[in-house]
């Protein structure tokens, strides 16, 4: 498949003459190839400049998730394809993945995902342990293969030849990896995705369809393997594995040379690896490069507690199609923060570690997952709960891996790199097909204190926050109070003035109950945390035990059970110490009241 040329025109394959489909401009100027308006539809392309570094480009920091995926676009062109094409595609294993309907984006629930995401363990950090999409949550919920060959090869310092040889096109730059969407959306038919005044969404996909189906080739060809491979390198490049810019990356674009080969590779597993990457960059940074509507389906099926998913055509697969979210109008601010609390109290028992039927526990193991350049592991062993098991602790080394990857300010493509040699070790371990999970564990009591003792303080983000805040309105307010002393004490005047010894002792006062609040909460707070490791062992022991309770057992149960309604007592405790936070907090402005007040009765004194 190497001789596929770089011209346009002239060639074989049954390429169509293409027809004058122009769409109704309404005051048109410049040409719209190079910007596009976003469409109203949930997840449309919203164009921004690509900064910094060429091999990772990023967009203008936003308050809010911008969806790179070109979802709407994608779908037009997929449809536009003849039907030998489409064959191809379906033989290929992204025939499901191509027809999955768009998914409005939960930006919420995403952020606040990425909040709790270690990137030492690739693991979620929730108050009842790790958790972690796996390759069979990919395979289920987005119907892509995560079996096969490793996506991996070389990197190069340039793309330009495959890039001309195999697309026709060119790259952004001459040390480039990435291809501009618009003139690849412009080869396959869609010069603008710009949605017209007054025009419906059926309306806007159909133009586009009708668009890119005049710009295929009818027939089989060197002319239709290169329209295969642009339509490719746009799914791969701005679904499978998009990056937070506008650009489109094309460092997988070797491996769609030989176009029968293709559907050996696991896309599936490059996927989530690539995901895994994006969310161990800073928590500053809002979005998620890659596929993220995994992460929303994930949450709807492990966390149903949440609400964030509303389920609806049942049956359906893969099972991304079986969901909506609704739009919050809340701030995005205020969901994450309400997500945070809501997971801070979900019930241990409410977390679904096996939603789906008929698992095959034997395809999960531990392995690598590969990406070319990014290499991460799936520690299925931090999740043995998925398969059934009891979860034993788990220890990681700290020591830096040799493969690593520089940082981000060095992203680029410095050299040729070939991953298959780099990487080998973790190569041949997913050509094992990574290693069985077992657990001889009894009980997850150990695992539960280990973890409470490793991750205490990143996993109970709802009761540290009130005790972190007053710490520091205490703390201002001792400040303020030694001020104020060393102010009165340093006074000059020959005259005391009653009224400082009264300011003075109501600054105190303030101080002192906001430290008295700080102090009783500092005491609380280990206590729902060692009932909530109990509580989490019962349930685990009453959720095995399927056999009549003796006696002994009830009573212990019945103890259980006072012991998680003094937890519950506990939580509406803690409602009441963020009152006393905000009281504080109300107690520091009349504080800086205070302050004033005798700074003026000293002027006062001073003057006298």
């Amino acid at each position: 498949m190497k001789g596929d040329g770089g011209g346009q025109g002239g060639e074989g394959g049954g390429r169509r003459r293409k027809k004058s489909i122009r769409r109704r401009q309404v005051g048109e100027g410049t040409s719209t190839a190079a910007s596009e308006a976003r469409p109203v539809v949930p997840m449309e392309e919203d164009p921004a400049p690509a900064m910094g570094d060429e091999d990772e480009p990023v967009g203008p920091k936003k308050s809010e998730l911008r969806s790179r995926l070109g979802w709407a676009v994608i779908r037009a062109i997929y449809d536009g394809l003849p039907d030998f094409q489409v064959r191809r595609l379906e033989g290929m294993g992204f025939g499901p993945f191509l027809r999955l309907e768009e998914l409005a984006p939960d930006v919420a629930l995403i952020q606040a995902l990425k909040e709790r995401w270690d990137p030492e363990c690739h693991a979620f950090l929730f108050l009842w342990g790790h958790m972690v999409p796996t390759l069979e949550d990919v395979v289920r919920i987005t119907g892509l293969r995560v079996d096969g060959q490793a996506v991996t090869g070389t990197t190069y310092t340039s793309y330009q030849e495959p890039v001309e040889r195999l697309l026709g096109l060119e790259v952004r730059g001459e040390r480039s990896s990435l291809v501009q969407r618009t003139v690849l959306q412009a080869s396959l038919g869609v010069v603008s995705a710009r949605r017209q005044m007054g025009e419906g969404q059926a309306e806007h996909m159909e133009w586009m369809t009708d668009d890119a189906r005049v710009a295929m080739a009818e027939e089989e060809g060197e002319a239709a393997n290169r329209d295969l491979r642009r339509f490719l390198t746009l799914v791969i490049g701005k679904m499978v594995l998009g990056t937070r810019g506008d650009p489109v990356g094309c460092r997988f674009l070797p491996l769609l040379e030989d176009l029968s080969s293709v559907g050996n590779y696991a896309w599936g597993a490059a996927l989530l690896a690539h995901l895994f990457d994006s969310l161990g960059t800073s928590s500053r940074e809002t979005g998620v490069a890659g596929f993220f509507p995994l992460l929303q389906v994930w949450a709807y099926y492990h966390l149903p507690s949440l609400g964030r998913g509303v389920a609806r055509r049942c049956g359906a697969v893969p099972l991304l199609q079986r969901w909506r979210f609704c739009r919050d109008e809340r701030s995005l601010r205020r969901q994450v923060t309400l997500i945070h609390d809501a997971l801070d109290t979900v019930p241990f028992g409410h977390v679904q570690w096996t939603p789906y039927v008929g698992e095959d526990d034997a395809t999960q193991p531990d392995i690598w997952l590969h990406c070319f350049n990014t290499v991460v592991p799936l520690h299925h062993r931090l999740v043995a709960r998925t398969l059934g098991l009891h979860q034993a602790v788990v220890e990681f080394s700290t020591r830096q891996r040799s493969w690593e990857r520089p940082g981000r300010s060095f992203r680029g493509i410095q050299q040729v790199t070939d991953w298959t040699v780099r990487v080998r070790e973790q190569l041949d371990d997913w050509e094992r097909r990574g290693k069985e999970v077992v657990s001889e564990a009894a009980s997850d009591e150990d695992y539960f204190r280990a973890y409470a003792r490793k991750y205490g303080a990143q996993v109970h983000k709802g009761s540290r926050r009130p005790r972190d805040e007053l710490q520091a309105v205490v703390d201002q307010l001792r400040a303020e109070l030694d001020r104020a002393q060393q102010m009165v004490g340093g006074a000059s005047s020959s005259r005391e003035d009653p009224g400082r010894s009264i300011l003075e002792g109501q600054l105190a006062s303030a101080a002192a109950r906001a430290e008295d609040a700080l102090t009783q909460l500092r005491e609380r707070e280990q206590e729902p945390r060692t009932a909530l490791a109990r509580t989490t062992t019962l349930e685990a022991e009453m959720a095995e035990l399927r056999l009549r309770p003796e006696a002994a057992e009830v009573a212990q149960w019945r103890q259980e059970a006072e012991a998680v309604a003094r937890w519950q007592q506990e939580a509406a405790e803690a409602t009441r110490w963020r009152q006393e936070a905000e009281e504080a907090v109300r107690l520091r402005a009349e504080a800086g009241d205070l302050r004033t007040q005798l700074g003026e009765e000293r002027h006062r004194g001073d003057m006298l």
